[in-house]
């Protein structure tokens, strides 16, 4: 990140959450016997790293849905465990209203636990399946409030299970009694049990079919509305992603390419990534093929493609791009994009 962009994350004040050049890589080596090589008559030790997540940096203000999107495996689902501490970050910092957190450990992070929480992808793996609806939505509620009585736990507990559309009669159920979208209908409760303000949803909507998206999206944003949360939202589903969201930042290979506002970034896509992206969605009435087929393959996080991560894939690249890693830069329009075809003004 340059220095041109990292103040509008450090000074904005109105700002909620805050993530300053974070990388997260794995280290997938192995045992000692694992990472021993035999090259060019002579054993040495190589470890194997998986750069998932390479000096993405943004900020969210309250109230918005901030979606962050791209193929499988670019790293959205690791930014956002990063973000909730789940993943500890390789380097890098995350502010959250101006108190820095990747830094914390587990005691200090509680009071942060219950303004943050997670939606996860799999409504049939998100739920213990020993335990009961009740028990499932009355153990945050417990654990972060040790004096609240057994009646006011049970209201609660019957209110949001309402407010999600779950009849709070089938409390004492358990999971496998219910469909997908009743599932996850759960889990929303179970994020909501706690008020938090920030809610991180990754991928809530892609098990389930196409008839239930719609009505877990609303529910999503009505309860947005009604309790004035902010949404980190984690897909690759680019029809949900133009409904919601506020603004868009879409990620290849475990860079941040693009950085705009939902409308603008439809409109008016800048990134070659970008507007390959948008140019998949299928739209009716349109006489002429626009799809942007990309050539080669996507690389591997393992051993990451030097200049551009994209470079290998795009018809815009020249030798800066294979040498130089591109900065996000702003363009217009409350716009950001890190390419050097953009910067000078190729494209």
């Amino acid at each position: 990140m340059t220095t041109e962009t990292t103040p509008q994350i450090k000074n904005d004040a109105n700002g909620l959450l805050a993530l300053e050049k974070v990388v997260k890589h794995f280290d997938i080596s192995g045992g000692l016997l694992d990472q021993l090589r035999f090259e060019k008559g002579r054993i040495i030790r190589r470890r194997t790293t998986v750069k998932a997540v390479n000096d993405v940096s943004f900020s969210i203000v309250p109230g918005e849905t901030f979606s962050v999107v791209g193929e499988s495996g670019c790293g959205k689902s690791t930014v956002a465990r990063t973000i909730l501490g789940i993943y500890p970050p390789t380097s890098g910092r995350i502010i959250y209203r101006g108190t820095r957190i990747d830094n914390k450990n587990a005691q200090q992070m509680l009071p942060f636990r219950r303004r943050m929480q997670m939606i996860f992808q799999d409504p049939y793996a998100s739920l213990n399946p020993r335990k009961t609806v009740m028990q499932t939505l009355e153990e945050p509620v417990v654990f972060h409030n040790p004096s609240i009585s057994t009646n006011q736990v049970k209201e609660r507990v019957a209110g949001v299970m309402s407010q999600v559309g779950v009849d709070p009669k089938w409390a004492d159920r358990y999971p496998h009694e219910f469909s997908g979208g009743q599932r996850q209908r759960i889990s929303i409760a179970r994020a909501l049990m706690v008020d938090p303000e920030f809610i991180v949803a990754d991928e809530p909507v892609s098990a389930l079919d196409v008839s239930i998206q719609a009505q877990i999206l609303n529910l999503l944003m009505d309860a947005q509305a009604q309790r004035g949360l902010t949404y980190l939202f984690i897909t690759h589903d680019l029809s949900v992603v133009q409904h919601i969201s506020t603004r868009v930042a879409v990620m290849y290979l475990g860079t941040l390419c693009e950085l705009s506002p939902a409308r603008t970034l439809f409109d008016n896509p800048r990134h070659p990534y970008t507007q390959a992206l948008l140019s998949a969605i299928p739209k009716l009435g349109r006489k002429k093929s626009g799809h942007i087929r990309l050539k080669g393959e996507v690389p591997t996080p393992i051993d990451l493609p030097s200049g551009c991560v994209f470079h290998g894939r795009c018809i815009h690249a020249d030798r800066r791009c294979i040498q130089e890693v591109p900065q996000m830069r702003p363009v217009e329009n409350n716009v950001m994009v890190a390419c050097h075809a953009v910067e000078e003004k190729r494209i």
